[in-house]
């Protein structure tokens, strides 16, 4: 019996050891976050990792009187303030705003792994209990900050994405797209769910977006994968990694574009009416690779995961391989830097944040977790062409950081959805911060 306990004190200090070994070694970047991005982004070699980097900043909010900064010319206040993890923004035709008050379902997996997703979740500000609701903001007398306040809708399943087609309100939760019976001015929802479609839901990446096409024919709903690499299996990957064409008079779907490992901001470009999205990479090749990505979805398009990034970079760790499919892999239009986690996705066409920002596009970074030094952590702007693609040798632009402490330790917020509000100032959720910000011009300035 004693034998027995002395060799368990013996593994957990061993444990222990690799444990402090781990966290104070980590990958570092070699290269800056601002060189992985662009149209042409410095790419280096992958760097695999048995145990991922780790480098999370701890959360913790805003000071009194404390905002984010947006550059000259721009003002920041808060449009709302104490809500519970807020996620997605979205904004009805009266200028109502509803936001998805949301988190990540009920993780499964015990053992190590599941102590550690548990723990890392929890210091990112991400581990806590889900709102599970959809709030309506409204801001009656335009000045800026938001003095109503209901919840429309509640005792959903971790949800995230929200759309109005005709006079239904799409709901994306994380296991499935549902509707409701709805007409703009309404601040309670009482009828039952109707289900549209099932998704696969939860896994790593849980959250669903949905966004109406332009047409008013179909709607798109994004599905991430349910792991890094599909080192689980690729049956638990059945229909995910992809973004979904959902026809909602038949309630159908077709797999619209595949290997997207977690698409989460989706968009139409204003000019062309394409549809574009941002992507999270994979994890464990090292700090600097690869580049989260934004894209032109293509209807068929394979974008790679897991065996592929980047256009057709192999991936070796993913077994057996697929050098069937590397000539058909896409390769994507942007890079937006390595591990800066995209969410938010929105055109300026609806913003009117001065001439700098008038034709591009507003990307919310989430912010890593597993690089050193951190990357994201704030708002840029991307600059288009008229041709609706990113403009030549153009990069990133910040429109809104200070999220992160100038040190890397501390997270005041960490910012998601983007949206324009009815006077054109842009909405940033934050769901670290429990605020919505709003950016605009000064009255002067419009």
């Amino acid at each position: 019996m004693r034998k027995h306990v002395i060799r368990l004190i013996v593994i957990a200090v061993i444990l222990l050891a690799v444990l402090v070994f781990w966290l104070t070694r980590p990958d570092r970047a070699q290269l800056s976050e601002q060189a992985v991005t662009g149209r042409t982004p410095q790419l280096s070699q992958a760097r695999k990792q048995s145990i991922p980097t780790v480098r999370i900043a701890e959360p913790t909010g805003w000071a009194t009187g404390q905002t984010p900064t947006a550059p000259a010319g721009l003002q920041v206040q808060a449009f709302a303030k104490g809500l519970d993890h807020p996620r997605w923004l979205y904004r009805l035709a009266n200028g109502d705003v509803l936001v998805a008050e949301t988190n990540s379902p009920p993780r499964e997996g015990g053992g190590i792994t599941g102590w550690f997703m548990k723990l890392f979740m929890g210091k990112a500000g991400a581990g806590g209990p889900s709102a599970n609701r959809i709030t309506l903001l409204r801001d009656a007398d335009g000045d800026g900050v938001a003095e109503g306040r209901s919840v429309l809708l509640s005792g959903l399943n971790s949800p995230f994405g929200m759309a109005v087609l005709g006079d239904r309100l799409y709901v994306a939760n994380t296991d499935a797209l549902v509707r409701y019976p709805f007409r703009v001015g309404q601040t309670r929802i009482t009828a039952p769910a109707e289900t549209v479609v099932a998704l696969p839901g939860g896994g790593n990446h849980w959250a669903r977006n949905v966004v109406a096409d332009p047409d008013g024919k179909s709607l798109y709903v994004s599905v991430g994968s349910a792991s890094n690499i599909a080192e689980n299996g690729l049956e638990i990957e059945r229909n995910r990694a992809a973004i979904w064409q959902v026809d909602p008079v038949r309630k159908t779907f077709r797999l619209y574009a595949t290997g997207v490992r977690n698409a989460n901001g989706m968009a139409f470009e204003p000019r062309t009416r394409d549809l574009w999205a941002v992507v999270n990479e994979r994890d464990m090749i090292g700090s600097d690779m690869p580049p989260d990505y934004m894209t032109k979805v293509e209807f068929g398009g394979i974008y790679g995961w897991p065996w592929h990034y980047w256009g057709g970079y192999i991936d070796d760790r993913v077994q057996p391989q697929r050098p069937d499919l590397r000539e058909y892999v896409a390769r994507p239009d942007y890079a937006l830097g390595a591990h800066v986690a995209p969410l938010g996705l929105a055109f300026t066409s609806d913003m009117r944040l001065g001439e700098r920002f008038g034709n591009g596009a507003v990307i919310g970074l989430h912010g890593s977790w597993n690089r050193v030094p951190p990357s994201g952590y704030k708002v840029v702007y991307v600059p288009f062409a008229a041709n609706g693609f990113p403009a030549p040798n153009a990069k990133p632009v910040d429109l809104l950081s200070g999220f992160l402490s100038p040190d890397g330790k501390e997270a005041r917020g960490r910012p998601v959805g983007v949206i324009a509000d009815r006077t054109g100032a842009m909405l940033v959720a934050d769901d670290v911060g429990n605020v919505i910000w709003r950016v605009s011009q000064p009255l002067a300035a419009r």
